[in-house]
C-alpha cells in the first residue's frame, strides 16, 4: 500500500516543483525490475522528488507500474498524469527540500 502521510497543501507545493522536473527514472519492457527500484531508491534518497516516466512499450499500466514502483521504494505518490509520475521520500539526514506545515 502507498503511504500517504502528505497534506493536499504540501502535495499541490510539491507538483509545482516537479513541472520543472526532467523524468530521471524510465520504466520500460521489463516494468518494475530490482534493479530499477535500486535505481530508483538512490535518485530519490539524494533529490527527495523525482519524476518517473512510464514508456509506450512497458507491458503494465502507467498508473500500476507507478505504484508498484512507489510501493517498493516506499515513498508517496505526489501526483500521475498520463505517463508521468511523481514520487517523493523525505531525506531525514540530509533533507533538501522544506514542506509547509
Amino acid at each position: 500500500m502507498i503511504r500517504n502521510t502528505l497534506t493536499g497543501k504540501q502535495k499541490r507545493f510539491l507538483r509545482s516543483m516537479g513541472t520543472t522536473l526532467e523524468p530521471v527514472v524510465q520504466i520500460g519492457k521489463e516494468a518494475v525490475t530490482p534493479q530499477l527500484v535500486k535505481s530508483a531508491n538512490d535518485v530519490i534518497t539524494k533529490r527527495e522528488l523525482i519524476k518517473v516516466r512510464v514508456l509506450q512499450n512497458c507491458l503494465q499500466t502507467p498508473e500500476s507500474a507507478i505504484s508498484l514502483l512507489a510501493e517498493r521504494t516506499d515513498c508517496d505518490l505526489v501526483q500521475l498524469i498520463g505517463r508521468n509520475g511523481l514520487l517523493f521520500r523525505r531525506n531525514f539526514k540530509k533533507p533538501k527540500i522544506k514542506l509547509p506545515n
